[in-house]
C-alpha cells in the first residue's frame, strides 16, 4: 500500500507529463498553466484528506478531541434567565453556589456566591436536608418556618441537573399565610359578633317565656326593646358583612359611570339629618354647590360617606359639631369629616381599617358599632383610586379624609 507521500509524488508526476504533452501538441500556454495549478491544488487536497499510515502500514486513527462535561449553570442563556426571575434562585455545582440572582443576593447577601450552599441558607432544616440529599434522593419541597425573620415562611425546592449541578428555588409564602390567618380571624370574629347579640336575644326571649304573662308592662317593654336592639345590631352586622364582600369582589373592576360626588355627599347628609339619630342636628356641611364629577359607584360612595359621618357622630362628644367638608384640590376632590371627641392614641391609628378592630370594645358595642365601618371605607376608597387619611389628637378629636381623582373633563 502506498503511503500519503508516494501518492502525492505520483499525482504531481502525472500532472507534469500531461502539461508537457499539451505544450507539444500546440496548446494555449495560459490554459496549460491553469491546468497545472488546478492539478497541484487538487493533489494537495487529496494529500491532506488521506489518512496517515503508521510504521506497520496501518492508517493512524485520528484522536478525538477531549469532550468536557457541559455546565448548564455557565451557559449565557441561563444567566440571562436567572436575572429575569423575581424570586430568589441559586445555581449550585458540587454544593458551591455558582450563580445567584438579584433577589437571592438581597435575601441572603452578596457573600453567598462561592459559598457552600449548606451554610448560605442559614436555616437548620435547610442545612440538615441539604447535607443528606444525594443524586438519587427525592427532591421534595420543604418549609422554612420563621425564615428569615420570625413570623415569615419560605419554601425551598431543588431541581437536579447533570454533572451534580442543581437549581435551588426559594419562594416567599408569608403573604399567603397572612391571608389564611386573616380569613380564619374573619370567620372567628364574625361568628363571635353574631353570637353575642343572638345570645342576648335568646336569653330575654326565654325570660319572657318563663314569666307566663306575669311580668308587668314596663318590664316586658324593656325586655322587648333589648331584643329589638340586639336584633337590629345583628341585622347591621349582616348588612356590613355583605357590603364588604361585594366591595372586595369588585375591587379590581374600576367604575365607569360618571357621578357627582357633591350630590352624593349632600344626599347622605340629608338622610342622616332626617333620621332619628340623636346627633342628627350636629352635622355641619361646609361646601358649595359646585359639582364634582368623578367615575364612581354611586351606592358605594354613599355608603363611604355614611360610614365616615356616622362614625364621627358616634364617637364625638354630644353637642359638638360634626364638620363635613368637600373641597376641590386641582384634579382631585377631598371629603373630610371632623369630630370633637376624645381622639385616638397614635398606636391605634394604623389598625383602624382592620376588620372588627375596635379601640374601645365596650364603648363601640354601646354605640352599636360592628367594627367593619372603616374597613368598608378603605375598600371603597381603593376601588375608586382614593387616598384614605386618618388624623387624631387625643382630647381634641379625629379627622377622616378621602381624596378622589375627578373626571378628566371636570
Amino acid at each position: 500500500m502506498f503511503d500519503r507521500l508516494s501518492s502525492l509524488v505520483i499525482a504531481l508526476t502525472l500532472i507534469a507529463i500531461a502539461a508537457i504533452f499539451a505544450a507539444l501538441a500546440g496548446g494555449d500556454p495560459l490554459a496549460i498553466a491553469m491546468m497545472a495549478v488546478a492539478g497541484f491544488v487538487a493533489a494537495a487536497t487529496v494529500y491532506g484528506a488521506m489518512p496517515a499510515v503508521t510504521a506497520d502500514n496501518r492508517p493512524a486513527e485520528i484522536a478525538p478531541a477531549e469532550t468536557l462535561p457541559l455546565s448548564f449553570l455557565r451557559h449565557p442563556d441561563f444567566a440571562r434567565w436567572v436575572d429575569q426571575e423575581k424570586e430568589p434562585l441559586l445555581g449550585v455545582a458540587d454544593n458551591i453556589v455558582a450563580i445567584a440572582n438579584d433577589a437571592a443576593i438581597r435575601l441572603l447577601g452578596r457573600h453567598i456566591v462561592g459559598a457552600d450552599i449548606r451554610t448560605a441558607i442559614r436555616h437548620p432544616v435547610a442545612t440538615e436536608w441539604l447535607s443528606q440529599i444525594d443524586g438519587d434522593a427525592p427532591l421534595d419541597t420543604i418549609n422554612l418556618v420563621d425564615y428569615p425573620r420570625p413570623g415569615q415562611r419560605w419554601t425551598m425546592r431543588i431541581a437536579a441537573l447533570s454533572n451534580g449541578e442543581r437549581i435551588v428555588f426559594l419562594s416567599d409564602r408569608s403573604a399567603i399565610d397572612a391571608a389564611d390567618r386573616m380569613r380564619s380571624d374573619f370567620v372567628a370574629n364574625a361568628s363571635h359578633e353574631l353570637r353575642t347579640p343572638l345570645a342576648a336575644i335568646l336569653g330575654y326571649v326565654e325570660t319572657l317565656q318563663d314569666m307566663n304573662g306575669e311580668a308587668d308592662g314596663p318590664t316586658r317593654h324593656r325586655f322587648l326593646s333589648i331584643i329589638e336592639r340586639e336584633a337590629r345590631r345583628m341585622q347591621q352586622l349582616v348588612i356590613d358583612l355583605l357590603s364588604i364582600s361585594r366591595v372586595e369582589a369588585d375591587r379590581f373592576r374600576r367604575p365607569t359611570a360618571k357621578v357627582d360626588l357633591a350630590a352624593v355627599v349632600r344626599h347622605t347628609i340629608s338622610q342622616l339629618q332626617d333620621s332619628e339619630t340623636a346627633r342628627a342636628k350636629d352635622i355641619v356641611a361646609k361646601f358649595g354647590d359646585e359639582p364634582l364629577p368623578m367615575l364612581g359607584d354611586e351606592a358605594q360612595l354613599g355608603q363611604l360617606a355614611h360610614n365616615i359621618i356616622s362614625n364621627a357622630m358616634k364617637y364625638g362628644r354630644p353637642g359638638t359639631p360634626v364638620t363635613v367638608e368637600l373641597l376641590r384640590e386641582g384634579q382631585r376632590a377631598r371629603l373630610s369629616v371632623r369630630d370633637e371627641g376624645e381622639g385616638i392614641a397614635p398606636d391605634h391609628l394604623p389598625r383602624l381599617t382592620e376588620r372588627f378592630y375596635r379601640v374601645d370594645e365596650a364603648r363601640s358595642r354601646s354605640v352599636g358599632g360592628t367594627g367593619l365601618g372603616l374597613a368598608i371605607v378603605k375598600h371603597i376608597s381603593e376601588r375608586h383610586q382614593g387616598q384614605l387619611d386618618i388624623e387624631s389628637e387625643q382630647g381634641k378629636g379625629t379627622r377622616v379624609s378621602v381624596t378622589f381623582p375627578l373626571a378628566a373633563d371636570a
